[in-house]
């Protein structure tokens, strides 16, 4: 039997119950011998997708677009938000307390950054990519605080006064507003990365190639079914298309620039 997760947008507790529906009538759609099931942090992500039986769980975009072999690609969510342009991307807010002073990105040199994990594309890489040309003066901030493993927690680090400033990535974020607009409404995003192909859901890479097709044919039903009208609504979703590996070759392009600029880490 196979696996399946969403826990990398789920958020929030009715984004998760959403995911979940929603990867239920993807594996009775598929007709596949896949069950979703839990697998909530701390468990590393790495874990899950090296795992033989993985049929259909998000990924991180960096990770995918380093790993050896490459893990089956079989969509990825295209976001509803206007902002998104209808098109399967997103990008990092770099976010602060509501009520905080600061006006602009460099008013927060010196103090204090959270984030999720190293090899969370969201949570630290598109950050550190932003940060880069600035740091060639030298150590931007006083302390990282992490791993705080997911966004959810960056944003509670920040709100309690543990962090300054987090990265918190723009799909999530926007599932927290929509979910838990009291919690989001203590954030403020005080600047953005470019945006950058969104994470998709992907199969271990021996999948069978009828099972990952029949899956990569429910996932693009999605838009289409009337029934998952109030699960699309709830998770901000249009819908799942097909990508390709190259797409996610821009993020190593970003990161080998933000070495080139001498911040190979956060700091």
């Amino acid at each position: 039997m196979l696996i399946a997760n969403a826990r990398m947008y789920s958020v929030t507790a009715q984004a998760a119950a959403a995911w979940r529906a929603l990867l239920e009538w993807v594996i009775e759609r598929a007709r596949v011998d896949c069950q979703a099931i839990d697998y909530p942090p701390p468990k590393p992500m790495a874990s899950l997708w090296a795992r033989p039986d993985l049929g259909c769980a998000f990924m991180c975009g960096y990770p995918y677009a380093l790993a050896t072999p490459k893990p089956t690609l079989l969509a990825a969510p295209v976001p509803s938000p206007d902002a998104y342009g209808g098109k399967p991307m997103y990008w990092t807010d770099l976010a602060v307390r509501a009520d905080a002073s600061w006006i602009k990105l460099e008013d927060l040199f010196g103090r204090r950054l959270a984030y999720t994990t190293e090899d969370s594309q969201s949570g630290y890489q598109a950050a550190r990519e932003l940060l880069a040309p600035y740091a060639r003066a030298g150590r931007l901030f006083a302390a990282t605080v992490g791993p705080l493993i997911t966004p959810r927690a960056v944003a509670e680090a920040v709100i309690a006064g543990k962090a300054d400033m987090g990265p918190l990535d723009s799909y999530a974020h926007d599932l927290i507003r929509t979910h838990e607009p009291g919690l989001a409404a203590q954030l403020r995003t005080i600047a953005t990365t470019p945006p950058a192909p969104i994470p998709p859901l992907v199969a271990a890479p021996g999948i069978a190639t009828a099972d990952a097709e029949r899956l990569r044919s429910a996932l693009l039903d999605i838009a289409q079914a009337a029934e998952l009208r109030s699960i699309r609504d709830a998770l901000l979703l249009d819908g799942f298309v097909e990508v390709e590996p190259e797409d996610y070759s821009v993020l190593l392009e970003r990161a080998g620039d933000a070495d080139r600029n001498g911040y190979p880490r956060l700091a």
